[in-house]
């Protein structure tokens, strides 16, 4: 009776509702029911809609508490120390018992609102009993007073609480791992079994403006949530109807479905054209501006633009009238000064009221989620750019990928200085943040090394996105306090340089979080966290991210990358066949994309990076990696960069040449490094070439076309 009053008052009040319910009728002898733990509700959430009667295993502390011992005259608790390797035994004892145990692996209600940290103790009692897991995710709790997130996020009363039930499955570990080692090895695979729940059960059929207004709904349309150089910030609603009296100017100029040019730096302006064209069910495509007339043109010729979008204003800063006189004569250019001039108080009004009734904007954002969203270009480091088309399902998916990993909060305040025509600078330093409550500095240029660290000290900026020429380049010139309020640091798009690794370490105290991706795959595909870091490696694969390695001939260590998952892209536009969307496709079947990175995969899931396959050099009949060759340069010659590239050689096949910004560099040094570390001779150029600067693209990314240019005219 008290059962069934509890479900009638949580339904009434929290409007409850369940999902795999029928995961919950597997009848089996031992259960062990894991979840999230959010909140002072979710004993009582499970105690109320289990289906069988069950054993909570609960903090000790908690169960001193009053509450646990009101608690203890209803339901049947067991006091637990996750630390304790006495209570542990004990707990796989009660399991073995038989019948269904609750556990919270977290240990205490979550600070942040995502996962915390994942005691290793239940893993080994769910491995050591061969118990079924039963995971389940608790939503919507979080959100109640009964949280610990007071102060840090808008509070409900009542908000709706979801109750997602996974499928059972079992957790098993080899017989190779012993004492100690047996023990971690269970946690890590029940901290990723979590981290796979909280990615499985997220919403991710949407669309990108429904997700910003659900985080408009739960942080409140108050909240600030976007500030860029002009000072000027703006929260929800103010976005919403910037974007939306944007929209509406830019339908009457463009047709239904059409895709348009976005040519615009990283400032408000670019972030209000993007959920502008969003909201008005255009696609936009992110220009970047920095590869020149021909790569423009080439691009608008790919993905069959008619208008692009750009700012007169932008255009006379960066010195770009070139660039634009070429492109008239392909595109007719909307100008963000001509059509505000066009934006009245009617105008202005109307997007107010509807921003506020969010009717109109919830029938703009009713489109398929697999539709597509955006059209980004390779960046054109090794060949000619490509346009990928990505769909909200794509975006959303990585954003939830890396949700599960990291805890990104309301209280958080994001520097991103990318373009937000890379990948990385828009999904991570855009989309992700501004989906999930974080407020964000738009800062137009990461080429600026000195105003970078300034702005990051003037703004409170807790996460900073960056590649490794970037924050080798902020290392280079801030002040060691300029970074005080920063907790990550997150480095992608090349490879982060232990130099650089070092530096942020011992300079700032902050450790740089390194990950992996492609413009393809929304970009992330791996990431270390604050809860499975290991330097040297680009983190674990995403929740949800199949992989295959593939066996490359003449290659000793690492394998070829292939992988399928929701992130990966619709398809790619080619120059040589402009509008044609072409999925993607290995020998593996449909789905799959071939990444082109030799990598390794040790037995704890961290991904290392050994090369591009385009990046290994054929000298003498040996593979030899290009990435190495600037690794060994990297430690030879700290806080200057390196290229290396590989020309014809008429004896040996293939000769590498290093490119360097180290003015006195002289092989003999290069040669001496590569035997204190001992690598072989074979990875030391014959020949280097001292150079005043690398050629770099607007991404941050070394230009090896340009560098091998570069080479050639110096034969």
């Amino acid at each position: 009776m008290l059962k069934f009053l509890l479900r009638v008052l949580l339904r009434s009040l929290y409007r409850v509702e369940i999902t795999g319910c029928e995961h919950l009728k597997t009848s089996t002898e031992r259960t062990l029911v894991i979840a999230n733990h959010t909140s002072l509700l979710d004993a009582l959430l499970f105690y109320a809609f289990l289906p069988m009667p069950a054993t909570f295993a609960i903090n000790t502390y908690v169960a001193r508490s009053w509450m646990g011992r009101i608690g203890a005259r209803f339901a049947s608790l067991f006091p637990l120390d996750p630390g304790n390797p006495l209570s542990i035994r004990a707990l796989i004892r009660r399991v073995e018992q038989g019948g269904c145990v609750v556990i919270f692996p977290e240990g205490r209600i979550t600070v942040t609102g995502s996962l915390m940290k994942v005691y290793p103790g239940p893993g080994l009692v769910a491995e050591r009993t061969h118990a079924t897991i039963v995971p389940i995710r608790i939503e919507g709790a979080q959100y109640t007073p009964f949280s610990r997130l007071r102060s840090r996020t808008r509070l409900n009363w009542f908000p709706k609480i979801r109750l997602n039930v996974q499928p059972p499955r079992c957790l098993v570990v080899e017989d190779r791992y012993r004492g100690r080692a047996r023990r971690e090895k269970a946690g890590r695979l029940l901290t990723e079994l979590m981290a796979d729940m909280m990615f499985e059960t997220a919403n991710r059929d949407q669309t990108l403006v429904e997700r910003l207004l659900e985080a408009r709904r739960i942080h409140g349309g108050r909240h600030i949530i976007a500030e860029d150089v002009n000072r000027t910030p703006l929260n929800y609603n103010a976005l919403l109807v910037r974007s939306h009296a944007l929209g509406g100017r830019l339908a009457k100029l463009t047709d239904p479905g059409e895709t348009l040019g976005v040519l615009l730096p990283t400032t408000l302006a670019a972030v209000a054209t993007f959920w502008a064209l969003q909201l008005q069910g255009r696609v936009p495509a992110m220009l970047n501006y920095t590869v020149g007339a021909r790569g423009l043109t080439s691009a608008c010729e790919t993905a069959q633009l008619r208008r692009v979008v750009t700012s007169r204003r932008f255009i006379e800063k960066a010195r770009l009238e070139p660039l634009v006189a070429a492109l008239t004569h392909r595109v007719e250019l909307l100008y963000l000064e001509d059509i505000a001039d066009t934006i009245g108080w009617g105008t202005k009004l109307h997007a107010f009221v509807a921003c506020h009734l969010n009717a109109p904007l919830k029938r703009g954002a009713e489109r398929d989620p697999h539709h597509p969203a955006v059209v980004l270009f390779t960046s054109g480091s090794e060949g000619t750019p490509k346009g990928v088309v990505l769909s909200h399902h794509n975006l959303l998916s990585n954003i939830h990928q890396l949700a599960s990993r990291v805890d990104f909060t309301a209280q958080d305040v994001a520097l991103n200085a990318l373009p937000l025509f890379h990948s990385f600078g828009l999904t991570a330093g855009m989309l992700l943040p501004l989906t999930s409550g974080v407020r964000v500095f738009f800062y137009p240029s990461p080429l600026h090394l000195r105003v970078v660290p300034e702005v990051a000290y003037d703004t409170n900026a807790s996460i900073l996105f960056g590649t490794n020429t970037f924050l080798a380049g902020y290392a280079r010139f801030a002040d060691p306090y300029d970074f005080y309020s920063v907790r990550y640091v997150f480095a992608g798009a090349e490879k982060l340089q232990e130099e650089v690794r070092r530096t942020w370490q011992d300079k700032f105290g902050i450790r740089i979080f390194e990950g992996y991706g492609a413009t393809e795959t929304s970009p992330v595909l791996a990431a270390n966290t604050p809860l499975a870091n290991r330097p040297g490696t680009v983190g674990r694969l995403m929740p949800g991210v199949e992989y295959r390695l593939i066996r490359v001939p003449g290659l000793e260590e690492g394998r070829r990358l292939q992988v399928r998952g929701p992130n990966v892209m619709r398809g790619y536009l080619l120059n040589d066949r402009p509008g044609v969307l072409v999925p993607p496709a290995t020998e593996l079947g449909p789905g799959w994309y071939d990444t082109g990175d030799i990598v390794t995969i040790d037995s704890d899931g961290f991904v290392r990076i050994c090369g591009r396959a385009k990046r290994f050099a054929k000298v003498a009949g040996e593979m030899v990696s290009l990435t190495t060759v600037e690794m060994l340069a990297g430690k030879t010659w700290p806080d200057t960069l390196h290229a290396a590239v590989a020309i014809p050689d008429e004896r040996k096949g293939e000769q590498i040449v290093l490119l360097t910004t180290a003015a006195n560099a002289e092989r003999a040094a290069l040669l001496a490094q590569a035997q204190t570390e001992g690598v072989a001779e074979l990875y030391v150029p014959r020949r280097i070439l001292a150079v005043a600067a690398i050629p770099v693209l607007g991404s941050g990314k070394i230009d090896y076309v340009a560098a091998t240019r570069l080479v050639e005219a110096q034969a």
